[in-house]
């Protein structure tokens, strides 16, 4: 059946009134970090890991002009989301206000985000919720932008919102937002484990540049990924994956939130094949052998009294989801 086409006559179909978009959270599986540079960043190499824990963001149009945002939360890692903000600096509003600009009606709208990733948790959350706007709104204002420019637009609001929007797996290089897609195809069984408050990513940053010059470390540079980890992301085996990860933050991290090494301990003893800070932390991500050691895994956690959630990954980036009828 060949595609619709519309004459001079007829107008295009009329833009949604409102639409939901998912958008993951992430592990980055591997993180390099080189040293402090000139204009204050860190350059990285990392290879990134979209997992089925996801972000939803309801866009809605609103008779009133500007962008307006509420959150709530659901899910078993009970994400606190007292500490958000609702105003422009929301990033999934900032989000917004970055696409208004390619619109050539853009109309008031309201966000509403359920968050599910933790909050300050290393995973991307606020820039799963930025993505996910992102997607949202260009279907509420017909900008029938591509995911080319939609990544470009992305890029200015954080070093993580572009993967979020590609999802799957992917080598991060600059400040994480040079991406390249990499192969994964066999799923990955982690178990998640929310910790009780976050961890401000500059802060850990500062905490590694301070761990550095204390230890008398140099960070190389360039820096850039383990072909060990890709092989062992392409081969989708969790051994050969458990004996290579690692977190160039996760010692800034244990530093700031020391409990969390216990946790990491506890998380091997109760069968992990491995366990690490995912990004600036705290949540700890766990690798498992298969599904089933997954769920016995989140059992035992949660049976210790940790918040914890079995994910799997790679999953696609920010999705619109189909309209709710009735």
């Amino acid at each position: 059946m060949s595609a619709a086409k519309f004459s001079s006559a007829q107008a295009p179909p009329a833009a949604p009134a409102s639409v939901r978009v998912r958008a993951p959270g992430k592990i980055n599986v591997s993180l390099r970090v080189g040293p402090l540079r000139a204009d204050g960043y860190h350059g990285v190499a990392s290879v990134y890991l979209a997992v089925s824990l996801f972000e939803e963001v309801q866009a809605t149009v609103t008779e009133s002009p500007g962008i307006t945002v509420t959150v709530d939360s659901d899910g078993a890692l009970q994400v606190p989301v007292g500490g958000i903000p609702l105003g422009p600096d929301n990033l999934a509003a900032r989000a917004a206000q970055a696409l208004a600009s390619f619109a050539e009606k853009p109309t008031g709208v309201h966000l509403h985000i359920t968050k599910r990733v933790p909050v300050a948790g290393g995973m991307g959350g606020g820039s799963a919720d930025a993505a996910a706007a992102l997607v949202a709104c260009d279907a509420l204002w017909n900008t029938h932008l591509s995911r080319e420019e939609l990544a470009g637009i992305a890029a200015g609001l954080g070093a993580d919102v572009p993967f979020s929007l590609l999802g799957g797996t992917a080598v991060g290089l600059g400040i994480g937002d040079r991406l390249t897609p990499a192969i994964s195809k066999t799923p990955l069984h982690w178990v998640l484990v929310a910790s009780d408050s976050g961890l401000s990513t500059p802060a850990v940053y500062r905490a590694l540049d301070a761990l550095r010059t204390e230890e008398q470390l140099q960070a190389e540079e360039p820096v850039e990924v383990d072909s060990a980890i890709l092989a062992a992301m392409r081969s989708g085996n969790a051994r050969d994956l458990a004996a290579v990860m690692s977190n160039d933050l996760q010692a800034a991290a244990l530093r700031l939130a020391p409990e969390l090494a216990d946790l990491r301990s506890a998380g091997v003893r109760l069968g992990a094949l491995a366990g690490m800070v995912s990004g600036s932390g705290p949540t700890i991500a766990f690798l498992a052998e298969d599904s089933g050691a997954a769920t016995a895994l989140e059992a035992a956690l949660r049976a210790e009294g940790h918040r914890a959630l079995a994910v799997e990954g790679p999953v696609s980036g920010a999705r619109l989801l189909p309209a709710v009828v009735g």
